[in-house]
């Protein structure tokens, strides 16, 4: 026999119970780390994860793998993660090994920080290659990303997530992570990427776009040139009656 978590089936027998202990294969749980989480939201879903034990004080940002893991009843959440970031350097070191020529991306750490303000840009999948063509161009030309989830993680403090809508005092912040204020990519990523958009990041499609607006369906206009982007940005406006940012 040997120790570890089993289930055993309902009204059992004694030689049931044995021979699950004997042979049984130790109960699996799951849990779920979803594209796009930042490090204090992966901290939490760790932290909630009743079955593990042991403390994470921090993670990295972007430094694990969204994805499910397994794992026994009792496990060390510290162990867990370590798992995911080992998890995530083995994709990244795969993504940059086959990545695309040209791109002006100097590190495989350069393109998770792309991939993580793609994944949160937009929620089509179909998108990311054409939203990460868009910022590599502007990478190329010296035009600032002017990515409004870095202002939202800036704002937010790292959560990710604020409950209004930004506002012109959080977009003049001087701050290397409010990409409408400095050029380049911010200094470490803003969440942790899925491979889609590792992969979108390093596979853009061919492109000279330099605009995209949000369309009102979840999906986005993109413009090469400020003209059709300001005609697009109007239209949208239009349709959802706004007026800009709000001061």
């Amino acid at each position: 026999m040997h120790a570890a978590e089993f289930a055993f089936p309902a009204h059992a027998s004694i030689r049931q119970v044995l021979t699950v202990l004997r042979t049984g294969r130790p109960v699996e749980h799951r849990v779920t780390i979803a594209e796009g989480l930042t490090a204090q939201q992966i901290l939490g879903v760790v932290r909630r994860t009743d079955a593990m034990t042991g403390e994470v004080r921090t993670i990295a940002e972007g430094s694990v793998l969204p994805q499910t893991y397994d794992f026994q009843y009792g496990a060390d959440r510290a162990a867990l993660i370590a798992r995911a970031k080992a998890a995530m350097d083995k994709a990244l070191a795969a993504a940059w090994a086959d990545r695309a020529p040209g791109l002006p991306l100097a590190s495989p750490h350069d393109a998770l920080i792309l991939a993580s303000i793609v994944e949160r840009e937009t929620a089509k999948p179909e998108e990311r290659p054409h939203v990460a063509a868009v910022y590599l161009n502007r990478l190329r030309l010296g035009m600032r990303l002017q990515a409004d989830p870095t202002v939202v993680y800036l704002a937010s403090n790292g959560a990710g997530v604020l409950d209004h809508r930004l506002t012109k005092s959080e977009l003049l912040r001087d701050d290397p992570f409010n990409t409408y204020r400095s050029v380049g990519l911010p200094p470490t990523p803003i969440c942790s990427p899925g491979l889609d958009s590792i992969r979108a990041a390093l596979h853009p499609i061919a492109s000279d776009d330099l605009y995209f607006v949000a369309d009102g369906s979840g999906g986005h206009t993109f413009s090469r040139g400020y003209d059709a982007h300001e005609a697009a940005v109007a239209r949208r406006r239009a349709a959802s009656g706004s007026h800009g940012v709000p001061d």
